[in-house]
């Protein structure tokens, strides 16, 4: 299973999300720091669901990062968050 499947099982777990967008942006950070061959160290997610409901955005992060723990001491060495409720996404559409 590559990390982002693993990222995806586990959020999906976490949140029962209505949307959730992963993309590995590895390759744009090819010769950065935590970059390493073969990708996978750094993702952007963007996660719609009704776990965020009355959590502030510090709060929402952590519970992600709970939810990813193992990745975040592993593999993944950055991680792009964009977490909204679904009243939130109506609201920027």
């Amino acid at each position: 299973m590559t990390v982002a499947e693993t990222i995806r099982t586990k959020l999906e777990a976490a949140f029962a999300p209505e949307s959730l967008d992963i993309r590995d942006e590895s390759g744009m950070h090819a010769g950065h720091a935590g970059a390493r061959p073969g990708g996978e160290t750094h993702f952007r997610v963007s996660i719609v669901s009704k776990a965020f409901e009355g959590k502030s955005r510090v709060e929402r992060h952590r519970q992600v990062h709970e939810a990813l723990d193992a990745e975040l001491k592993g593999r993944v060495h950055a991680l792009a968050l964009t977490l909204l409720t679904p009243d939130e996404r109506a609201h920027r559409m």
